[in-house]
């Protein structure tokens, strides 16, 4: 469990949380793991089936208090709403930007800023790490584009611009993708970003990836109040969940990219665990999918020092903490988005 912005956290994957007199009380079994006064706190994340007692959530539901039930996974169940309650006025108000260019660029363009400082120093530390055996030169170089492109980018005030400067950042970083493979070349190589299908074995891993981190920032987005599905920089369309497509971004070179080369790298993944099909797509079958799930798992429990909050945070919940860093922003309690820019 983690306490962030007066927000409580609960990752073990079987407590269960009840009420006592006005604090919340968390218990594995017989055995109390923590007890925290309700009155100071704003919101309480339950990553457990185990889930809370009923007293607890007639009284989070009185006092206004978000009480947010996800799966351990971080898939979003549920949220008591009691009686009618503000999220309205929260949605109200995300609608309200996004219908505006000019201030979902100002938010969007934060998330590109993140995402493209965070492409940069993927390259920075594996110049840092492997020396001996990548283009210092070349990555150096790129890292350096990246640079003056994330400098762009906080000038740019309308969304279509952003898209083109990313854009273009995006091919300078992948150019260098495959030079930051290290391990069985003949099976693992990058030619550039293939999807619907992936073309090889480096393609299936992001996409598969991606597809799971997209999950987890609209899971957290619903759990904050915010509409997934209504975006700053990615248009609406049907069934399409913009905003987490946005809210990823910046997550992407971090919690995606460095952990494939992770799997590559470190011989973690096979070529076995990857089907050919007869048109070219490259599939991963089910064992490398489960090597993937144990994988991730043990990443998302790893942990960093939050730039802007700076306390240490669990890779699995900065989803969540950027949500609630943008709901926050929208309901005015912060000035702007403080992207997630790792270090």
């Amino acid at each position: 469990m983690r306490k962030l912005l007066n927000v409580l956290y609960v990752t073990t994957e079987d407590a269960y949380a009840s009420l006592d007199g006005e604090n919340i009380v968390l218990s594995q079994g017989k055995t109390i793991l923590g007890r925290f006064p309700l009155h100071i706190l704003e919101g309480i994340y339950l990553f457990t089936y185990a889930g809370a007692s009923p007293r607890l959530i007639a009284k989070c539901c009185d006092t206004d208090i978000d009480l947010v039930q996800c799966s351990p996974a971080g898939k979003f169940l549920a949220r008591p709403c009691g009686r009618t309650r503000g999220n309205v006025l929260l949605r109200r108000e995300q609608y309200r930007i996004a219908d505006d260019s000019y201030r979902s660029c100002l938010i969007s363009r934060n998330m590109i800023y993140g995402k493209i400082l965070n492409e940069k120093h993927v390259l920075d530390r594996m110049v840092r790490d492997h020396k001996d055996r990548v283009p210092v030169e070349e990555l150096t170089k790129a890292s350096a584009m990246l640079m003056q492109a994330g400098k762009q980018v906080l000038s740019i005030t309308e969304n279509d611009a952003l898209r083109g400067l990313e854009g273009s950042a995006a091919s300078v970083y992948f150019d260098s993708f495959d030079q930051l493979i290290l391990k069985d070349k003949g099976n693992f190589y990058f030619q550039g970003r293939t999807r619907r299908p992936p073309l090889d074995r480096i393609n299936a891993l992001l996409s598969y990836v991606y597809m799971m981190l997209t999950n987890m920032c609209a899971s957290a987005l619903e759990s904050v109040g915010l509409d997934p599905y209504v975006g700053f920089m990615h248009t609406d369309r049907s069934g399409r969940v913009s905003l987490a497509l946005d809210l990823v971004e910046e997550f992407r070179p971090c919690l995606a990219d460095r952990f494939v080369l992770s799997l590559v790298n470190n011989g973690i993944v096979k070529a076995d665990d990857f089907e050919i099909q007869a048109d070219g797509a490259v599939l991963i079958k089910e064992k490398g999918r489960k090597i993937l799930q144990k994988e991730k798992k043990k990443r998302k429990a790893e942990k960093i020092m939050h730039p802007y909050l700076k306390e240490s945070v669990e890779w699995g919940l900065l989803p969540y903490v950027q949500s609630m860093l943008l709901a926050r922003m929208i309901r005015k309690d912060i000035d702007g988005y403080p992207s997630f820019i790792w270090r």
